[in-house]
């Protein structure tokens, strides 16, 4: 009906008739509704008692939940700082390291620089000190091999901080390999002599030789210098034939006039032949661009310098061979003039 009213659970409420007297007993649809109004009541009883009982504990121990995702957040925090923390050390250890590692090889490099011949063995005093040096360095290393072992992430992680010492070590060795051998050595030589836990790269070997070309220049601008006495097949002692004979190329035979061409002594000759050998090699490099962004992006300026190297051994040794007859003693090749040769 449209004018019944009902309870909230939707039970039609009972029609109470001022006719009818108090004491007769309740209709049904009374108690129906008493019945109704009773279990809602004891549910929400049951509900809130429930509530009550799960934050008793919380409550015991005095923290809200609110405390507990806050002690969450501050103990996700905490472990942030501890990583960042250790990353910061192992950063600095490795650092250290590698600037003694740069410091010894510069060492090593100076005393090769006394050395006067090449394809011989070193001085004993020479070889005795960077022997010593040598083994420092490999010890650095192996300290180096828990934040730096190649099996796992951090070798490449600190790459950057790690990859200056290798390639100063790299020159270091591959000059005294050159200084004894007169050749190159290999990369396989080079992952040899240090420990196989640490990482070397191709691009280490290379920059490590880029640099070496620099090493050699100093080495063979002193040689040719000091003792880079122009000889000529054939020919002993120092007197030259006439200068008739020389200009009247008609009447000498090829043999005699090859014999005029004024050469340096094989061994200094070796170290302009080797440095022109490099450049030929490092300047037929193709890069990928992958690697531009990481090692790679010194290439061009080392290139430079590496070429510029090259032609100051290369103006000294033409310094020699022209005016080589005409050199007093202690006479020293002008390298701060621009360079005159070809290059390609």
């Amino acid at each position: 009906m449209a004018g019944t009213k009902r309870s909230r659970e939707g039970e039609p409420l009972p029609v109470i008739n001022s006719n009818t007297s108090t004491d007769n007993h309740p209709s049904p649809t009374t108690t129906t509704a008493m019945a109704v109004a009773a279990d809602t009541a004891m549910t929400d009883v049951a509900t809130e008692a429930t509530m009550a009982e799960a934050a008793e504990p919380m409550e015991k121990k005095g923290v809200s939940i609110d405390d507990t995702q806050q002690r969450q957040i501050q103990l996700i925090f905490e472990n942030f700082r501890d990583e960042l923390d250790e990353h910061y050390d192992r950063r600095e250890r490795i650092v250290k390291a590698t600037r003694d590692i740069t410091a010894l090889s510069k060492k090593i490099i100076f005393s090769l620089q006394r050395v006067r011949a090449i394809a011989a063995p070193i001085p004993a005093s020479i070889a005795k000190e960077n022997k010593i040096r040598i083994d420092q360095i490999l010890d650095l290393f192996r300290s180096l091999i828990p934040d730096m072992d190649s099996n796992g992430p951090n070798s490449w992680r600190y790459q950057r901080q790690f990859s200056g010492g290798v390639q100063e070590f790299i020159e270091a060795l591959s000059f005294q390999h050159y200084v004894q051998t007169q050749r190159l050595i290999t990369l396989e030589e080079v992952r040899a002599v240090l420990p196989r836990e640490i990482l070397v790269t191709e691009e280490d070997y290379l920059m490590g030789l880029f640099d070496l070309t620099g090493e050699m220049m100093r080495f063979a601008v002193t040689v040719l210098s000091t003792g880079g006495q122009v000889k000529k097949p054939g020919v002993t002692g120092a007197s030259t034939k006439p200068v008739e004979k020389i200009s009247n190329m008609d009447r000498m035979t090829e043999g005699e006039a090859r014999s005029e061409v004024p050469e340096l002594p094989p061994a200094h000759a070796g170290i302009v032949i080797d440095l022109r050998a490099m450049r030929s090699e490092f300047e037929a490099l193709n890069v990928p661009r992958r690697h531009n962004a990481f090692m790679m992006k010194d290439l061009p300026k080392k290139m430079e310098v590496m070429q510029n190297s090259v032609e100051k051994v290369e103006r000294a040794a033409y310094g020699i061979l022209v005016r080589g007859s005409e050199r007093p003693g202690g006479w020293t090749p002008d390298l701060t003039g621009p360079a005159e040769v070809e290059t390609y």
